[in-house]
């Protein structure tokens, strides 16, 4: 079985397949793609023989809302961070902000934050992270396919963007608010699809827990 479930802020994706074992009893769970902690919306969730079906689903594209908070950095490049660094926010036009989301779209080069859950040499490099361990981390190749500005307002940016898998919108956040000459991070993060498997069509846990009785 395929679920599209539809992941709240400040429970990890594995927290999601551990509900989702629970309130179905399939032993084999597994879920297409991590969303962070403090992200929200689309996880897909494979059980039993459909977790085969989960690695196609981790490859397709993804869209994502974010807002983006001037002025300041995170270590984590996310609001769960602290504060590491702050800068002035330069005089920036919604155009400039168009202009500069526009440059991003297409084939680039970028590095994973140390604060994911990407494994290098067998270890979680959030966990490496938190004992304050930097370890070196090789560019990925990205493809923006869409990015665009959906309004600016004191200092934050809502955008929406459509990328390839590995994308990491805290970094591409970053890489924006130094590219308008300042810092940032991002205050919230919806996924709102991946493939076909839209946020629309997504279902809460309680919901599913409600269902399945």
């Amino acid at each position: 079985m395929i679920l599209n479930i539809y992941k709240p802020i400040g429970l990890t994706s594995f927290g999601v397949v551990k509900a989702v074992k629970k309130i179905t009893e399939e032993k084999k769970v597994g879920h297409g793609g991590t969303l962070d902690p403090f992200a929200e919306g689309v996880l897909i969730i494979g059980t039993g023989k459909d977790t085969k079906k989960l690695s196609k689903i981790t490859n397709l594209d993804k869209s994502y809302v974010a807002l983006l908070n001037l002025g300041s950095e995170t270590d984590t490049l996310d609001i769960e961070g602290q504060i590491i660094k702050t800068a002035r926010i330069p005089v920036i036009t919604e155009k400039i902000i168009e202009e500069t989301l526009k440059s991003f779209e297409g084939f680039s080069m970028q590095i994973p934050p140390m604060y994911s859950a990407k494994r290098i040499n067998g270890k979680r490099l959030y966990k490496l992270a938190r004992k304050n361990i930097t370890v070196k981390r090789e560019p990925a190749k990205i493809h923006i396919h869409e990015i665009k500005i959906l309004d600016y307002s004191q200092g934050q940016i809502r955008f929406q963007v459509t990328c390839t898998k590995g994308t990491y919108i805290r970094v591409l956040g970053s890489d924006i608010a130094k590219k308008l000459g300042t810092l940032g991070y991002l205050e919230a993060l919806k996924r709102t699809s991946i493939g076909n498997y839209s946020v629309d069509d997504s279902i809460t846990i309680d919901n599913l827990r409600l269902s399945w009785k």
